[in-house]
């Protein structure tokens, strides 16, 4: 499930993305799923287009790929959506601010800026 900080990030990466897909008059087909599932692999953020000739609903059917697919919408502006599927073996997006935080090298007691005093 994505944040709604790292759905604007892929949002503002989608402005930038032609349509690389599109739906036709068939509608959603295995070999379009088959296709589309390959693009995200490799791409992890995908935008497609709905053809007049298809009659269907953007959002409506944006989810229903999401959902076969196991991937997660992103935005549907007009004719045309956007959906990210993260690839676990090699991502290719990095959301900012999500690098890994790194445990300091602090041992137990020692503290700088403290002032103690034991008598």
């Amino acid at each position: 499930m994505l944040k709604g900080k790292q759905r604007s990030y892929l949002k503002s990466l989608a402005n930038t993305l032609k349509p690389t897909t599109q739906i036709g008059k068939e509608g959603v087909t295995e070999s379009f799923l088959e296709q589309l599932d390959n693009m995200l692999k490799s791409r992890e953020l995908v935008k497609v287009t709905i053809l007049e000739t298809a009659a269907l609903d953007p959002k409506e059917t944006a989810n229903q790929i999401c959902e076969i697919l196991r991937a997660e919408f992103v935005q549907s502006i007009g004719s045309k959506f956007t959906i990210y599927k993260k690839n676990l073996e090699n991502p290719k997006i990095e959301f900012p601010g999500c690098s890994q935080a790194k445990a300091k090298g602090h041992k137990l007691g020692e503290n700088k800026n403290a002032k103690r005093n034991f008598r």
